[in-house]
C-alpha cells in the first residue's frame, strides 16, 4: 500500500511493487495533472480534468445578478477520472494514518481485519456524503415542496454543488474497482462487493445522465444514513462484541428506507413524471420521459429494493440461528450435573449379582468358630 514504509523492496513493476506504491504512483499522476495548469498549451487541457466543464450563465429575473448552472457532457468523463485519483490517494491515507494503527491495537483476525478496512472507507465516505447531501436538501427545501422531482422536467440545468455531488460519486465508485486488487481483497469477498458496487455506479450515473438528479439524491441521503449506521456499529461490534445495540437500530431504518424509497420511485414514475408538460424522447433536449424508460428506471429500482431485502432477510435469520445457538450452549454449560442415586439391595442381599454378607469377621474366625 502507497505510503507504507518496507524492509524489503519488491521487483520494480511486479504485483507486489504496484500495490504497495499504487498510491505515490496515484499522486504523480495527478500532480502532473495539476502543473499542467502552469503552462499556457497545456492549461487548457488540465482545466477540463480538474473543474467542473459545460456552465451556463443565466438571469432568472431582471433584478436579480446571473446565476451559473452546469449540464453534462462527454467532458465530465475527465473530470471523473481526475477526482477518481484524489479518491485512490485518500483511500490510502485513511488506511494507513487511520485503519491499520486501529487493526494493531485490536489484533483482529483475517477475515475481521478485512471487514473492518471495508467498513471503516465506507463509514468515512457515506458520513461525508450524507452531510453534504443533506445541505444541498435543504437549499432546495424538499421537505416543504415534493413535487420537485418532477416539476418542470427535464431538468437539464444544475448547480454547482450537484453536479460536483454527482462527479464526486461516481468518481469514488468506480475508483473502488481498482481498490479490490490494490486491497487485496480476498476472492470469496469480490463477488459481494463487485455487486454493490455496479449497482452504485448504474444507479448513480443512470440519474446523472437521465437529468434525475433531484430524484437520486433524495434517494441517495437516507440511504447513506442507513449504510453509515450499518458499518459504525460493525466497527464497535469489531472492537467490543457486547455492542450490538446499533444493529436493532440499523434493522428498523432499513425497512423504512426501502418503503421511503419504493414510495417515492412510485410517486415520480407513476404519477408525476406521465403528468409533466413535456413529454416525448429528445437527446438535444435532455427530455427521456417517455413510458418505456419510466418502467425501465421503476423496474430496476424495485428489482433492486427487492434484493436488498432478500439480502437483509437472510441476514437476520443467519444472525437469528447463531444467536439461539449460542443461548442453548450456554444454557448446557450452566445447568448442574446430575449426581447418582445410591442404589438400593436386591432381594436376598445380592447387588449386582454379588452376595454381601453383614458378618464382618474374618475367614479364619468363622473357620474356628464353625469346628
Amino acid at each position: 500500500m502507497g505510503f507504507r514504509k518496507k524492509n524489503k523492496s519488491p521487483p520494480v513493476l511486479s504485483h507486489e511493487f504496484v500495490i504497495q506504491n499504487h498510491a505515490d504512483m496515484v499522486s504523480c499522476l495527478a500532480m502532473i495533472i495539476l502543473l499542467g495548469l502552469m503552462f499556457e498549451v497545456t492549461a487548457k487541457f488540465a482545466i477540463m480534468f480538474i473543474t467542473v466543464q459545460y456552465n451556463v450563465t443565466q438571469v432568472l429575473d431582471e433584478k436579480s445578478e446571473p446565476v451559473n448552472l452546469y449540464q453534462y457532457g462527454p467532458k465530465d468523463v475527465a473530470t471523473v477520472f481526475f477526482y477518481l485519483l484524489i479518491a485512490v490517494i485518500l483511500h490510502a491515507l485513511i488506511q494507513e494514518y487511520i485503519l491499520d494503527k486501529m487493526n494493531r491495537r485490536l489484533h483482529l483476525s483475517k477475515t475481521k481485519h478485512s471487514k473492518f478496512n471495508e467498513s471503516g472507507q465506507l463509514a468515512a465516505f457515506y458520513l461525508f456524503s450524507f452531510i453534504w447531501g443533506c445541505s444541498i436538501l435543504t437549499a432546495e427545501d424538499f421537505a416543504t415542496n415534493p413535487t420537485f422531482l418532477w416539476e418542470g422536467y427535464p431538468h437539464t440545468y444544475m448547480v454547482f454543488q450537484v453536479k460536483f455531488f454527482y462527479i464526486c460519486q461516481i468518481a469514488y465508485w468506480l475508483h473502488a474497482l481498482p481498490e479490490l486488487y490494490f486491497q487485496k481483497v480476498r476472492k470469496e469477498d469480490i463477488p459481494r462487493q463487485l455487486y454493490y458496487i455496479c449497482l452504485y455506479v448504474v444507479h448513480i450515473t443512470g440519474a446523472y445522465v437521465l437529468n434525475l438528479h433531484r430524484l437520486g439524491l433524495v434517494l441517495l441521503v437516507p440511504h447513506y444514513l442507513v449504510e453509515l449506521l450499518f458499518h459504525a456499529s460493525r466497527l464497535f461490534y469489531f472492537s467490543d462484541e457486547n455492542k450490538q445495540k446499533g444493529f436493532t437500530l440499523w434493522a428498523l431504518l432499513f425497512v423504512i428506507a426501502r418503503l421511503l424509497t419504493l414510495t417515492l420511485s412510485v410517486l415520480t414514475f407513476g404519477f408525476g413524471l406521465p403528468r409533466t408538460e413535456n413529454q416525448g424522447f429528445s437527446l438535444a433536449e435532455g427530455n427521456f420521459n417517455v413510458l418505456t424508460i419510466r418502467m425501465t428506471c421503476l423496474a430496476a429500482i424495485c428489482l433492486t429494493q427487492a434484493w436488498m431485502m432478500w439480502k437483509f432477510i437472510n441476514f437476520q435469520l443467519k444472525k437469528w440461528r447463531e444467536h439461539s445457538q449460542n443461548q442453548a450452549s450456554k444454557k448446557k454449560t450452566v445447568s448442574p450435573k446430575s449426581k447418582p442415586h445410591k442404589r438400593e439391595p436386591t432381594r436376598g442381599g445380592a447387588a449386582n449379582g454379588v452376595v454381601k454378607s453383614e458378618d464382618k469377621t474374618s475367614p479364619r474366625a468363622r473357620k474356628a468358630k464353625a469346628s
